[in-house]
């Protein structure tokens, strides 16, 4: 039986400082039996000297330089001593200690890699469970409505609860979707190549008010750059059923006369300015996958 205390809370925090002591006051009653772990993506705003006096038992660590958010929860990860990772953004406020029923899940279950929550947005409304499937030369994403319990395409690095060990062994969040967005996906796509899975708990429920932050300090047309940006690095670094790898090649010679140019820019683009992507399938071990791209996507199919 799992001790319901096994979980370290990893928050990785970059400014806001008033929401998030607003929400920090609110989740201390449900998460203060865990080894919390605070990391300050170099926000310069003074939090740490307030949560060191109000809080001495948290964790509290400051990146010298903002890192982004791979890099910032890996490094709260790697000062985790628990066997579970409760990981929070900043943003998120729960309602109660839900999240520990997701332990009874990863005790009985050992092929699952985490627990993913359903999340109330600010417009009333439940979000969290997702599918991914592939369309136009490319990996795609979007919510489903069925928010029954269920696979989920991945467990959102903001609310979650994930095995360490299955964290540790994949290495991590890749730094390489710096600053944000893709870098869940790719995680959890990872653990699903490895035979693990992620299962959507439509019974644990957070409120987390997407892009809260990001849309602070980042302009839209930046975020959706980005966005699409890490789209294709994901297709480089983790595509490689052959049969896929000829669609995308059938699409990028189609793209002229289908007056999708954008598809080809961003293709070659970030093939050019990430030829890394390609040696992190060795570095990453996908010598142990346990299952290919069209089996993972077709656990998705008939999804909605």
């Amino acid at each position: 039986m799992i001790n319901k205390a096994d979980i370290s809370v990893v928050i990785p925090l970059y400014k806001n400082k008033e929401f998030f002591i607003k929400n920090l006051i609110h989740n201390w009653r449900f998460i203060k039996k865990n080894q919390i772990i605070i990391i300050d993506d170099a926000s310069n705003e003074d939090i740490g000297s307030e949560i060191k006096k109000k809080y001495p038992d948290i964790l509290y660590i400051e990146n010298s330089n903002n890192l982004g958010f791979s890099k910032t929860v890996n490094i709260g990860v790697k000062a985790a001593n628990r066997n579970y990772l409760l990981l929070l953004n900043s943003d998120v406020r729960l309602f109660d200690n839900s999240y520990q029923r997701g332990l009874k899940a990863l005790d009985k279950y050992k092929d699952l890699f985490a627990v993913s929550f359903a999340q109330k947005e600010k417009n009333g409304s439940i979000v969290g469970k997702n599918t991914i499937f592939f369309k136009n030369g490319l990996v795609h994403h979007s919510k489903v409505d069925n928010l029954s319990l269920g696979l989920n395409a991945w467990a959102e690095g903001g609310a979650c609860l994930i095995r360490k060990k299955y964290f540790d062994d994949l290495g991590g969040f890749d730094d390489i979707y710096s600053p944000f967005y893709w870098e869940d996906v790719d995680l959890s796509y990872r653990a699903y190549k490895r035979g693990w899975k992620v299962i959507f708990d439509p019974s644990i429920i957070v409120e987390h008010h997407h892009e809260s932050t990001i849309g602070k300090y980042f302009k839209k047309d930046e975020i959706i750059k980005i966005s699409r940006r890490n789209q294709f690095i994901f297709l480089h670094k983790n595509i490689r059923d052959l049969h896929l790898i000829l669609k995308v090649f059938m699409y990028a010679l189609m793209c002229p006369f289908l007056g999708d140019i954008a598809y080809l820019w961003y293709y070659f683009k970030t093939a050019y300015e990430y030829p890394s992507v390609n040696f992190k399938v060795v570095n990453e071990g996908y010598q142990h996958n346990r299952r290919t791209d069209r089996e993972i996507l077709d656990l998705f199919k008939n999804n909605s």
